[in-house]
């Protein structure tokens, strides 16, 4: 059965979704395949555009008529949140930052614990760090590989918007989710489910022989970089979110 899947370029995503989409385990799906920027992706599934997709958790409670969530694929766990940076020496207060999107879960943490910031302007993640250090906006959100090299620019750690979360909650932080149209199926579904289980754990058995095909798709090409990146945020509950990660999800979606 033929099937569009959109998930981002980045290495957890390809990590953990290679041995699915390069045929190193069996399945019979044809996937149509389209890597795009978060909030694309958050916008590709309000449209209702793709039969399965990545997408930030925040938007979810917006399309779950439409689309389940799926157990498996989920970026979620501790210490992987997104950091709020400003240019170093800065001492003002911190009035318009940019975001990766007004969907992700990135704002909707912003907007939790930074309620007097006045204005939040959209921009493309890898962009986000260049535009705070030119001095276009107070602060910026950095998600993805940008949390990694943050340092190696004029910039500091305002906060880290995943342990703010985390002293309030005692929960791991979802960040981005997996889901499929409801129109498909109880049975395609759970099929589809099963399969991304069992592709994240071929890739943490085969580690490197994803490598080539991540390096094609990342913003950050140095091997630090990269597994620093996927081993932050594919992790157990990639496999499987479990009672705690559905715990977690449902906080918060509800708030």
């Amino acid at each position: 059965m033929k099937l569009s899947l959109h998930i981002s370029p980045c290495p957890n995503d390809t990590f953990a979704f290679d041995a699915l989409i390069n045929g190193r385990i069996d399945h019979d799906f044809d996937l149509a395949v389209e890597y795009h920027d978060i909030e694309e992706l958050n916008e590709g599934v309000l449209r209702g555009d793709p039969d399965i997709s990545k997408i930030s958790y925040a938007v979810y409670p917006l399309v779950k008529e439409r689309y389940a969530l799926l157990d498996s694929g989920s970026a979620l766990g501790r210490g992987n949140g997104q950091l709020l940076v400003r240019r170093k020496g800065e001492t003002a207060p911190i009035r318009t930052v940019v975001a990766p999107g007004l969907n992700t879960t990135a704002n909707a943490l912003l907007r939790r614990y930074f309620p007097e910031v006045e204005e939040v302007q959209q921009m493309l993640f890898s962009e986000i760090a260049e535009s705070v250090e030119r001095g276009d906006v107070d602060a910026g959100v950095l998600i993805h590989e940008g949390r990694f090299v943050y340092e190696r620019r004029n910039l500091e750690l305002v906060a880290d918007l995943g342990k703010l979360w985390e002293s309030e909650t005692n929960l791991p932080l979802p960040l981005g989710a997996i889901i499929i149209k409801r129109e498909l199926g109880e049975e395609l579904i759970s099929k589809f489910d099963k399969l991304l289980s069992k592709s994240v754990r071929y890739a943490f058995a085969n580690p490197l022989v994803s490598r080539d095909f991540v390096k094609e798709h990342a913003q950050e090409l140095e091997d630090d970089v990269i597994e620093k990146h996927i081993s932050l945020f594919v992790n157990d509950y990639t496999i499987s979110l479990g009672e705690e990660g559905r715990k977690a999800v449902e906080k918060l979606i509800k708030g």
